[in-house]
């Protein structure tokens, strides 16, 4: 039997979405915030580009919110874009007073564009490594707040439910200890699933824990189809899918063939600065080979750039590219899309509330409807910010801090069963199951080919069943690597049924069969219940 713990609020993830939430909680009660790695190790560490805010009053708030709806093609939730948009300038004064070094020039913050973008709006810090600068100045602040505790190196296992109420989860420490903890209310804030592609530029955390956890204990899921697929990531051999930031294109950086023709006029007005979606499926189709399973290179070309230092602008891009002996401004940079970010997830309310009682979710694993089919470049610090204060806002005000504290059932801790509701039947593992190594990159790759930036029914159709042969052979065991594999399993699943489900194509859903926009039969969401079965429904 492991060990039991108490507190007021827990929050699952440090990233920026679950440390805003924590600052905003701390005057209610005690916080809690898990993290499976270290702290600072999560998407937000590694967002380069920048933070999107219209700082130029109520006309930049507005065309902020009109290029968000165009940018989400059709399903953006207004109600939440104009939250976005509105509150986003007062959280961002935040970060500047708690600390926050956006970079500037000549004492001004310095402001730039980005794809899909009718203005330059973007704040940036030390060149590319917005994410992290902002993400040091949270924790930093975090920490300073006496009833905050940041447990590092735990894995979240399942939620415990009584009813519909959400009343605690199970986590694993690093040393394999079982610990059930129990908590007035719990935010996820864990963050996207990037992992279950095998191109992504996601961090090896990113496996959809929180969604996983979500969808066993029965909260409703949204919008799983629509995974962005971000258009540059380096592609050399061997090497990880490193993100080329936006902000190169914004800068002026060009895309070219392996004919050397610049080729975004045929798919686009804006050329480089087209939505994401658009970029990504152009480059694809322009590094389709004559014969099946060849490949052309694509490249990202910035020597026409004038006037910029490009190595001061992009510090942590031109490392990493000299370290495999590439430099901006001189070579040709071969990029090919990568997995990037999920606007789908948890089914959450503007206040982050899920269909489950005392269970919210903010950021990356939540889903308000505010990206649509196709997130705006950009707007996924600002939604962290934004939403995960409204989210805690809401857990303060719900939750009194008087109200009678749960007691958790007083027997062994719950038996581990990762693959319910993924599959209709669990199957024990035969004796020579593959490692659970050999059956993530099994996914993952099923994941790219089947059912990525490219879809049709006979290629989903073979993923749902790939999917079903690997979930029979999944280890009933509560390590880390299990449980991830798990989680893994469960948001594969849930992006094939509901792309499955969704019969057009639109934002960075792409169907092969079903080439059109079809606002008639759906423009709706798509929700996916606890028994996994799809529908769709208007905001």
């Amino acid at each position: 039997m492991g060990s039991r713990l108490e507190t007021d609020f827990l929050i699952v993830g440090a990233g920026i979405a679950g440390l805003r939430a924590a600052i905003e909680l701390a005057g209610a009660g005690r916080v809690l915030v898990v993290t499976k790695e270290q702290l600072g190790e999560s998407n937000t560490n590694y967002a380069q580009g920048g933070i999107a805010v219209a700082l130029g009053g109520e006309e930049d708030v507005e065309l902020h919110l009109d290029d968000t709806t165009r940018a989400g093609d059709g399903l953006v939730n207004k109600t939440a874009a104009a939250i976005l948009v509105e509150e986003g300038p007062l959280r961002v004064e935040e970060l500047l007073e708690w600390g926050t070094r956006f970079d500037r020039e000549h004492g001004e913050l310095m402001l730039t564009r980005e794809g899909a973008h009718s203005r330059s709006r973007i704040l940036h810090a030390n060149g590319d490594a917005t994410g992290a600068e902002i993400g040091r100045s949270l924790l930093q602040h975090a920490r300073s707040i006496p009833n905050i505790t940041l447990a590092e190196w735990r894995t979240c296992e399942e939620l415990i439910t009584d009813g519909d109420t959400v009343i605690g989860l199970v986590l694993v420490t690093r040393d394999g200890e079982r610990q059930t903890v129990s908590a007035r209310a719990v935010l996820l804030a864990s963050g996207g699933a990037g992992q279950v592609y095998s191109d992504t530029t996601n961090p090896a955390v990113a496996t959809g824990d929180g969604i996983a956890m979500a969808w066993r204990a029965g909260s409703e899921i949204a919008d799983m189809e629509f995974y962005q697929f971000h258009p540059t990531a380096l592609s050399l051999p061997g090497v990880p899918r490193f993100l080329l930031s936006e902000a190169l294109r914004g800068e002026g950086a060009w895309l070219r063939n392996s004919r050397q023709e610049r080729f975004m006029e045929r798919y686009h007005l804006l050329l480089e600065l087209a939505p994401r979606d658009i970029v990504a499926r152009a480059i694809t189709r322009e590094g389709i080979g004559a014969s099946p399973g060849d490949t052309l290179p694509v490249y990202l070309d910035m020597r026409q750039v004038t006037g910029l230092n490009l190595n001061q602008r992009f510090p942590g891009i031109s490392s990493f590219l000299r370290e495999h002996g590439l430099e901006l401004g001189r070579d040709l940079i071969p990029v090919r899309p990568a997995a990037h970010y999920l606007m789908g997830g948890v089914k959450t309310d503007v206040h982050g509330r899920t269909s489950l009682k005392r269970l919210y979710a903010a950021g990356e694993v939540a889903c308000t409807g505010v990206h649509g089919a196709n997130r705006l470049a950009s707007n996924s610090l600002l939604e962290g910010l934004v939403f995960g204060a409204r989210a805690a806002a809401e857990m303060r005000e719900e939750t009194s801090f008087s109200a009678r504290m749960e007691a958790l059932p007083e027997h062994t801790l719950p038996e581990y069963t990762p693959v319910r509701r993924t599959s209709t039947t669990s199957p024990q593992p035969s004796p020579h199951t593959p490692p659970v190594a050999d059956l993530a990159a099994s996914i993952q790759h099923t994941m790219w080919v089947k059912a990525g930036l490219l879809r049709d029914r006979q290629g989903l159709e073979g993923a749902a069943e790939d999917l079903r042969d690997i979930a029979a052979a999944i280890p009933r065991t509560n390590t880390r690597p299990a449980i991830e594999l798990c989680s893994l399993h469960a948001v594969a699943t849930l992006i094939v049924r509901s792309a499955l489900a969704r019969e057009e194509s639109r934002g960075a859903h792409y169907r092969n069969d079903f080439p059109q926009r079809d606002d008639v039969t759906f423009q709706k969401h798509s929700v996916v219940s606890g028994d996994g079965r799809v529908q769709f429904v208007e905001e």
